[in-house]
């Protein structure tokens, strides 16, 4: 269930730190999105891919084209052209104001730009399977992760997933390995490692956090909290969900001020007084919205 937000903010501008922010609800609630694109519904020639990525600023060329095999190509294309594309809607910059980088730990982030209102707009991307994705919030950390619950090869579903095993408390390994059917064993180990994917990416620390610390508890995969090293984040929210195709995503949110050191240095503010930290963590998840790859390109200017 999600939490009304509170009554007592002011509808008014907010003036912190010398910079002016949009704190209504209404106004915030714009900034909380959520888009999905199913990558393998698009089957481009050599041309029409190109045309696409040359919307995109020359710089991420190479992060494209890097990759050898074309479905990877697609998902990095379509990755780099929602995180504009979201940008550029959400926040209102042109595109040719718009600078994205990336934290040592391979975090996105937008830089700082006098003329985003929100305190901490901030998005997360995740691309697996069939999906990319892309989810954003105006003051609360967001990590979204997707996976295709297939196992590569022939293995049965216990081998592979022994393979992870040092991933998980002994709480959440009890609950995989005794969840019945092979079908169940894999979703029940998948729904726990996108939980801890979108955490940890919500976070900025990369490859280098121990999942095993982190421990999820849940009612029937709803009311999901979290513990770390024992003790139970408050400040954090999670939803999973089920796409076509026997994909899962899950969306994590929460306080910056656990965020990575180089990824809260990006970040506008990590402190926050209690009323409007309580509107951004109780702002509704909407729904993800299937977009489609022409619909992105369209956004952006002619290429001429």
């Amino acid at each position: 269930m999600i939490a009304k937000p509170t009554k007592n903010i002011s509808k008014k501008t907010r003036i912190i730190f010398g910079c002016i922010y949009c704190d209504t609800e209404m106004e915030m609630e714009k900034c909380v999105q959520r888009w999905l694109v199913n990558a393998s519904e698009w089957d481009p020639s050599p041309n029409e891919f190109w045309i696409a990525m040359s919307v995109l600023p020359q710089h991420e060329h190479s992060s494209i084209t890097r990759f050898v095999k074309i479905e990877d190509r697609k998902r990095a294309l379509v990755s780099r052209l929602l995180q504009y594309a979201l940008v550029h809607q959400v926040v209102g910059l042109p595109f040719d104001e718009i600078v994205i980088n990336r934290t040592p730990e391979g975090k996105p982030y937008l830089e700082k730009h006098l003329n985003v209102k929100f305190p901490n707009f901030n998005f997360n991307v995740s691309h697996h399977g069939d999906y990319v994705a892309i989810a954003s919030e105006p003051i609360c950390l967001v990590g979204l992760d997707i996976v295709s619950c297939f196992i590569p090869g022939k293995e049965s579903a216990s081998d592979f997933i022994r393979n992870f095993s040092s991933y998980f408390s002994s709480s959440e390994w009890e609950k995989i390995v005794n969840a019945g059917s092979d079908d169940n064993v894999l979703d029940t180990f998948f729904r726990y490692w996108c939980l801890k994917e979108a955490f940890v990416k919500a976070l900025g620390t990369g490859v280098g956090y121990k999942l095993d610390y982190v421990e999820f508890h849940h009612k029937d995969w709803t009311d999901i909290c979290v513990k770390v090293d024992g003790v139970v984040l408050n400040d954090w929210n999670f939803w999973l969900s089920e796409l076509q195709g026997r994909h899962r995503i899950a969306v994590a949110r929460g306080h910056p001020r656990i965020a990575a050191e180089n990824y809260k240095k990006t970040l506008k503010q990590s402190h926050f007084d209690d009323d409007l930290y309580k509107l951004g963590f109780h702002l509704p998840n909407p729904v993800f919205v299937m977009r489609s790859v022409e619909e992105l390109c369209s956004l952006f200017p002619v290429v001429k």
